[in-house]
């Protein structure tokens, strides 16, 4: 049994798999911080001085009553909050990483080999009704006259 495993983990296929998950999660991170550190500070400056992550709406407050300055301070008192801002920055995270990946993907392509197109099959005219069909025929597939 042990050795059936070693050979299931040890194919291509799992091994890239795991690589690619691997890859993944250090992709991920990477634009995270992008997003966070580079993108939408930014963009909250441009919208206003506005911190995505602290957009925050209160649906009921805790034993401390409001308002709260932050969603830190809202969480701390109990309160339910409905946390548009850090879904707000979830959407922009996942249309960076998708935009990422496209232009991977794009460059990737690029840089594999085209493939060659098959050599044209020899061609000649069918004496019955002057179609072309391949040389070796043996019956006209137009007017399926024999050959």
């Amino acid at each position: 049994m042990l050795k059936d495993f070693k050979t299931f983990i040890l194919r291509g296929n799992m091994m890239d798999l795991a690589i690619g998950i691997i890859l993944g999660g250090a992709f991920g991170a990477i634009i995270k911080s992008l997003v966070e550190d580079i993108l939408m500070p930014p963009i909250g400056l441009a919208l206003g001085n506005t911190d995505f992550s602290g957009l925050f709406t209160v649906l009921k407050e805790g034993p401390t009553p409001g308002p709260y300055a932050s969603l830190a301070a809202a969480k701390a008192a109990g309160a339910v909050t409905l946390n548009y801002g850090l879904f707000l920055t979830a959407i922009v995270n996942f249309l960076i990483i998708g935009f990422c990946i496209f232009l991977i993907v794009r460059w990737l392509n690029r840089l594999m080999p085209k493939p060659e197109p098959a050599p044209a099959r020899p061609m000649k005219d069918c004496p019955f009704c002057l179609s072309s069909i391949p040389e070796g025929a043996k019956r006209c597939p137009h007017c399926t006259s024999e050959l």
